[in-house]
């Protein structure tokens, strides 16, 4: 070989390996813009936040498997409680789709897609026009602002009124990716006539950060009571809105006396997962809890948690629970804690049942005497009820791991 040809040699080595190196660091500089909506961090209803710390993480996830950067812009609609996510690669911007959907629609156009839960269950007219209403706007003004929409995993419907379905309908087939978190919202697709692949995972909860408890050493058994202030007093009418068959607040009434006249000396915590800033809201569980607790004495009142994480740490050191709030409920499912969900919506038994944990009770449906026997009934066979549990955990988690695959796979093009 010459000397030119070896110099030629060298060069295009030279050239070739200086090409490589550049689309490297371009792939390591790229930053994918990644807009929320439908999510909260400043939801007094710890249950939005934990879906939106869980969807976090699985965005953050995703970008370190494809050696990205990522930047997650948050629109949020309320302000004055504290975040419940930081972080460099998380920022916020306040945004109020009813009021201004013209700023709404430039700052999911300034992004590369657009990912929407609808707060867990909110996909649905059960509560009210106006929510509804806004779900939907929001999604067709990402569809109208031509940027991909992904569908979290969700609950969706019911819908009483065919607007609603109709709007609802055109949106899903519309989106990138469709996930729901049950068998049941899947189901109501295929009635809707949607016919296009839809990922059946589990609630992005499930994969909410907390801190486990210390090893405790006997004392009493501790029983969690998530009481939902909502439900107390009849719903956003207060007429019994979600319809249910027995009186929630003497059902609640007879749980709190059972276990606190157990021959076992239970300690019962009253635990609230909605935690409204301003106290004694149509909303506010943790109100409820107070008003309880000076009825009973006896029951501990758990603290107003600033964060969906440290409700859930708090709810791990239980060794039993139950409550009306879902997320609250899957806090305890997901850490382990024997839990009997109180279902007012069909959410509860599609999440749940689809992961054949079958301790719902249903308060639209089911007597107090049927729902008190189940519930004791569940608590003396916790320990059988554990191992059970384990096996549905990761069940969901497999469900889940579809979704974040999918995901992954988007976000990689």
């Amino acid at each position: 070989m010459t000397s030119a040809e070896r110099f030629a040699k060298c060069t295009w080595k030279s050239h070739h390996f200086s090409q490589k190196d550049e689309k490297q660091d371009l792939h390591a500089n790229q930053m994918i813009k990644v807009v929320l909506i439908g999510h909260d961090t400043r939801n007094p209803n710890l249950g939005v936040g934990a879906l939106t710390v869980s969807e976090v993480e699985i965005i953050r996830r995703a970008a370190r498997q494809l050696e990205t950067r990522i930047n997650i812009i948050h629109l949020i609609g309320r302000s004055g409680r504290q975040s419940c996510i930081d972080g460099d690669d998380v920022t916020e911007r306040f945004v109020r789709p009813l009021r201004r959907p013209l700023d709404f629609f430039r700052a999911v156009r300034d992004s590369d897609v657009v990912i929407d839960i609808s707060g867990g269950d909110s996909f649905a007219d059960i509560y009210g026009s106006r929510r509804i209403f806004q779900i939907l706007l929001e999604k067709y003004l990402v569809h109208l602002a031509r940027r991909p929409l992904i569908m979290a995993p969700q609950t969706v419907g019911p819908f009483s009124r065919p607007l609603w379905r109709a709007l609802a309908a055109g949106s899903i087939r519309r989106s990138a990716i469709v996930a729901t978190r049950d068998d049941k919202s899947t189901a109501f697709l295929r009635e809707m006539g949607i016919v296009r692949d839809v990922i059946q995972a589990s609630d992005v909860a499930l994969r909410l950060p907390y801190d486990p408890p210390p090893e405790r050493a006997g004392g009493p058994p501790r029983i969690g009571l998530n009481v939902s202030g909502l439900l107390m007093g009849g719903g956003y009418t207060g007429k019994n809105m979600f319809g249910l068959k027995s009186d929630y607040p003497a059902l609640v009434r007879a749980i709190i006396e059972g276990f606190l006249n157990h021959e076992d000396g239970c300690e019962l915590h009253l635990v609230g997962h909605v935690i409204p800033q301003q106290r004694g809201g149509v909303e506010d569980d943790y109100q409820a809890c107070l008003d309880l607790a000076a009825e009973y004495p006896a029951a501990v009142v758990a603290p107003a948690f600033a964060t969906p994480s440290e409700a859930k740490s708090y709810i791990a050191g239980l060794d039993f629970f139950m409550g009306a709030r879902m997320h609250a409920c899957i806090a305890a499912f997901s850490s382990g804690v024997p839990v009997v969900p109180m279902a007012y919506s069909r959410k509860f038994e599609g999440l749940f049942g689809a992961l054949d944990y079958d301790l719902t009770v249903d308060c639209t449906t089911d007597d107090a005497e049927d729902i008190l026997e189940r519930i004791f009934s569940a608590y003396e066979n916790r320990s059988k009820i554990a191992v059970r549990m384990a096996t549905a955990m990761q069940a969901g988690l497999g469900r889940l791991n579809l979704y974040e695959s999918e995901l992954e796979k988007f976000l990689r093009q």
